[in-house]
C-alpha cells in the first residue's frame, strides 16, 4: 500500500470514529469540557491530515492522522468515549 492510500485509509477511519462515537459520563477525572476539548484537537489533527494529503506532504499527513488516532484511543482507554475502529471490507481482506 502506498503512502497516499495509507493516509487516506487512516483519515477515513478517524472520520468514521469522530462521526459515530458516544461521549460517556462516568468515574473519570476528566471533565466533559476537557473531553470535548480533546475531541476538538483530534478533529483539528484530522483537518491537518486532509490538508497535507491534498498538498502531497504525505509524511506530515501521516504524522497528523497518527496524532488524531492517538487522542481518540486515549479518550477510549480513559472511558470518556465509546467507538470501534472500522474494519476492512471483505474484498480488501482477500487481496
Amino acid at each position: 500500500m502506498n503512502i497516499e492510500k495509507l493516509a487516506s485509509k487512516y483519515i477515513a477511519s478517524a472520520e468514521h470514529v469522530l462521526g459515530n462515537m458516544q461521549l460517556v459520563e462516568g468515574p473519570l477525572k476528566m471533565s466533559m469540557e476537557e473531553t470535548k476539548k480533546t475531541i476538538k484537537y483530534a478533529r483539528a489533527y484530522l483537518d491537518d491530515a486532509k490538508y497535507y494529503r491534498k498538498v502531497q506532504k504525505l509524511d506530515v499527513c501521516l504524522a497528523s492522522i497518527a496524532y488524531c488516532e492517538g487522542l481518540l484511543d486515549a479518550l477510549k482507554l480513559l472511558g470518556a468515549v465509546k467507538f470501534d475502529w472500522p474494519t476492512k471490507p471483505e474484498e480488501e481482506k482477500q487481496s
